[in-house]
């Protein structure tokens, strides 16, 4: 990833919780940052406005592979040095019995292939040496599965993970540096309100271990500190 003033990111999900905060910290430390959203984006918006150019927005339904090639053909004159993609979604705690088939069916295309589509589809804007990463969870770690709950979002992001390790063996040899992040239980839509961290204290470690690990070769799935994860 390169040190200029001139680094570009393109995060993908960025209207609330994690992604929101991460493109504002991103702004902070003087990248420029295309943040999209799905439809429900003002508080982003606002955000870009106030950013003096350094935030711009972009309209993207993840699980549109329409949508995504639209992007990419909108930002073929942009070269990035870090693509993250943050969307997922959660529905509830579940057994998985009792999931209905439906439910199963969205959360595992948004959670685990919808990111993957994404990575495919925008990787050739990102330049040799720079990042591509993907917003993980430790619940995605099978070997630290020892207690009940949340198992259909556990099972999407283990998929997540077991397609992302997938990606970097197809892409070996591309120059990139390719991650996957946890950054922990954090108080969002998404984790929920009773949650130990806030986004404002872990999303800053998050950039920190992107900006360490650049230019670092193959897959490493990191915590915030930048310690591995079990897989």
């Amino acid at each position: 990833m390169s040190t200029t003033p001139d680094r570009r990111a393109l995060v993908i999900g960025a209207s609330k919780g994690l992604g929101l905060v991460l493109v504002g910290e991103l702004a902070r430390r003087g990248w420029h940052v295309i943040a999209t959203a799905r439809q429900d984006g003002d508080e982003l918006r606002a955000h870009a406005d106030a950013s003096n150019g350094r935030l711009t927005v972009e309209s993207l339904e993840m699980n549109s592979p329409e949508q995504l090639a639209a992007l990419r053909e909108r930002l073929a004159d942009h070269r990035l040095d870090l693509l993250f993609v943050n969307a997922a979604i959660d529905r509830g705690d579940l057994p998985i019995t009792e999931v209905p088939t439906d439910m199963f069916t969205e959360v595992m295309i948004t959670n685990a292939l919808s990111p993957l589509r994404a990575l495919e589809t925008l990787r050739p804007l990102v330049v040799p040496g720079g990042t591509v990463a993907v917003m993980s969870s430790e619940q995605g770690s099978i070997s630290r599965n020892t207690e009940d709950g949340y198992e259909l979002y556990k099972a999407s992001k283990a998929a997540l993970n077991q397609l992302m390790r997938s990606y970097a063996t197809r892409h070996a040899d591309d120059g990139h540096t390719k991650l996957l992040v946890d950054p922990g239980h954090n108080r969002t839509g998404l984790g929920g309100f009773d949650a130990p961290l806030a986004p404002e204290e872990s999303v800053p470690a998050v950039v920190d271990v992107l900006e360490a690990q650049a230019g670092a070769p193959g897959l490493r799935f990191l915590d915030r500190h930048g310690e591995p994860v079990p897989w």
